[in-house]
């Protein structure tokens, strides 16, 4: 069908909607038949989708309905490349020129034969590109990560097997793919390594991000699963506000049991073999039941990717008898370079590199921390029609630079210690990585959501903080209303406050007194004196992807957020003398 619209060689196919069937086929259709298969998120503006289209020069774009095709048709004017728009989630609404519905599509390849398509498929190498993944710039313009048909393909089959997963032929592996296709991690395990070892692919719902995922994991009861940070956080919250609830004997034993799942595992961790009886007993009585509830009973494979996971929800879920098994790579590598593994896993660190990946730590300071640099057949091939951008990205010896700092332990296993680019330079000339601060402030302080910290080029630091707050599960914007936890927390410090505008208007003592204490906490084990949050602000709404302050995979894009807050930021700093 792609063919029959006249797809050229080396032309783009976009796919705009969620995660379907019709994604997956619209994505081998356009490889297969010599275009490039390129993904837009579902979030993007039109100008966004129409940056992405012209990059590529698309001869066709795939998009779910009728308000993504709206996007389309206001841009349709600046894209010459543009012969076909196929819409497969819903019926059309009106008919126009070189507008087809999916089955309309579908048939139009019956006028091809086969003999045509086979010669296209024979002349692709292995080395050409066939994909592209627009890497979400938090910094300037998207770039188009070229990947090729070698890259996909090796490494699905070399991550697949460093993860053990099984073939179907043995036990098929069961999938839900629900992360944004556009995106690597999704496309390496819900396409490409899913085929390469025949999993059972099972959609989500398009609202699954906004709370009917869990309804999905107890329906598929899926055998591996990766979750981005705030998919495990937000089951935690839940979690733990259902227990909140629960009689005093329920949270006892729960208390007990996690105090058991948690060192146990630990002492697994260290290469330790014994199962205690009372971590028999916890698994009986709480670890089975919590697993079904969130219907993770089958999965031996709970991953975490794609953004940094705080240590407390690791504790968190490893007290529960969960390890959540971080991965670490981007899209230039073709997704996974390094990954952790049930036998072998540390609490925060992301593993062992992929056999037949090699990692170099350029450039490392005294604890031998430096720039995480990645080579092998996973490096991709250079950023579509970016030359400069590409030299900038491998260097002359062919090191894929991540832009992360990072350090090997004795034993080999990588620990990410912060982006190059995230590091706060003080106006004394110190490097602050700003995470594990801002995760120290959020573990001290449980009403916090989002922490932000700043004070580059200044002379002391000052952090963003925001409230935990409901969101509106139609358009993901977060609202004023607290959420039950947080509530809670309030009701115990004595403060009847149940919207973050009450908090704020009143300027409450008792949140205000218990936000300052968590900081002081975390200033008294800071490392130096510059490495001390000296002010801080609460903001009147939560970071969201619909605000702007979260990229599609749920990561803080921190250009956006000190350009939205600038007059707070600014006011840390108009008066003269630093807080005492």
């Amino acid at each position: 069908s792609c063919l029959q619209l006249g797809l050229e060689r080396f032309h783009g196919v976009c796919i705009l909607g969620f995660n379907s069937a019709e994604w997956f086929i619209a994505d081998i259709a356009a490889i297969l038949a010599g275009g490039f298969a390129v993904g837009i998120y579902t979030t993007n503006s039109p100008e966004a989708c129409h940056y992405v289209a012209d990059n590529c020069s698309a001869n066709v774009l795939v998009v779910e309905n009728q308000k993504q095709l709206q996007k389309i048709l206001e841009i349709q004017h600046k894209l010459p490349h543009l012969k076909a728009i196929v819409q497969y989630g819903e019926e059309l609404k009106e008919k126009r020129p070189n507008l087809y519905s999916w089955s309309q599509f579908m048939e139009l390849g019956q006028e091809v034969p086969d003999a045509q398509l086979r010669e296209v498929i024979a002349a692709q190498k292995p080395n050409q590109c066939c994909t592209l993944i627009y890497t979400s710039g938090t910094t300037g313009q998207p770039k188009g990560v070229m990947l090729s048909h070698d890259n996909l393909t090796w490494t699905a089959a070399a991550a697949g097997r460093f993860l053990m997963l099984t073939e179907a032929t043995e036990k098929q592996e069961v999938v839900i793919s629900y992360l944004p296709l556009s995106h690597i991690a999704a496309q390496m395990s819900d396409i490409w390594a899913a085929m390469t070892f025949g999993a059972q692919i099972f959609f989500a719902q398009p609202d699954a991000l906004k709370g009917s995922l869990v309804d999905t994991l107890r329906e598929v009861r899926p055998t591996a699963f990766l979750g981005v940070p705030r998919v495990w956080e937000k089951m935690e919250e839940k979690m733990k506000s259902i227990g909140a609830k629960s009689s005093t004997l329920r949270r006892k034993v729960a208390t007990w049991a996690k105090g058991v799942g948690l060192q146990t595992n630990l002492k697994w961790m260290n290469g330790s073999s014994e199962v205690p009886l009372e971590f028999r007993l916890a698994r009986h009585l709480v670890y089975r039941k919590v697993r079904k509830a969130l219907g993770l009973e089958r999965c031996t494979k709970c991953y975490t990717g794609a953004a940094p996971i705080t240590r407390e929800t690791l504790e968190f879920f490893l007290s529960l008898n969960i390890p959540l098994l971080e991965l670490y790579g981007m899209s230039e590598s073709s997704g996974p370079h390094s990954i952790s593994l049930p036998h072998a896993f540390k609490l925060s660190s992301c593993g062992k590199e992929v056999t037949g990946c090699r990692t170099l730590i350029d450039k490392p300071d005294r604890d031998g921390t430096g720039e995480i640099c990645f080579s092998g057949r996973h490096i991709f091939m250079g950023y579509l029609n970016m030359e400069e951008k590409t030299r900038e990205a491998i260097d002359g010896d062919g090191w894929l630079h991540s832009g992360d700092l990072g350090r090997h332990d004795k034993d080999g296993f990588l620990f990410i210690t912060g982006r190059i680019k995230e590091l706060i330079i003080t106006a004394g000339g110190e490097n602050v990585p700003p995470v594990p601060i801002e995760d120290a402030v959020k573990d001290a302080v449980p009403i916090i959501s989002n922490a932000m910290l700043v004070g580059d080029r200044a002379k002391f630091l000052a952090m963003l903080l925001t409230l935990k707050c409901n969101v509106d599960t139609e358009t993901g914007e977060p609202g004023d209303e607290l959420t039950p936890e947080a509530i809670e927390y309030c009701q115990k410090l004595g403060s009847k406050a149940t919207k973050v505008s009450e908090v704020l208007s009143s300027r409450d003592k008792a949140i205000y007194g218990a936000i300052q204490k968590g900081i002081t906490a975390v200033n008294e084990r800071a490392v130096s004196n510059a490495q001390k949050v000296q002010k801080w602000v609460l903001l009147e709404k939560d970071f969201s992807l619909f605000g702007g302050e979260l990229g599609p995979t749920m990561k803080l894009r921190r250009p956006v957020v000190a350009q939205k807050y600038k007059d707070q930021i600014a006011q840390f700093y108009s008066e003269l003398e630093p807080p005492a």
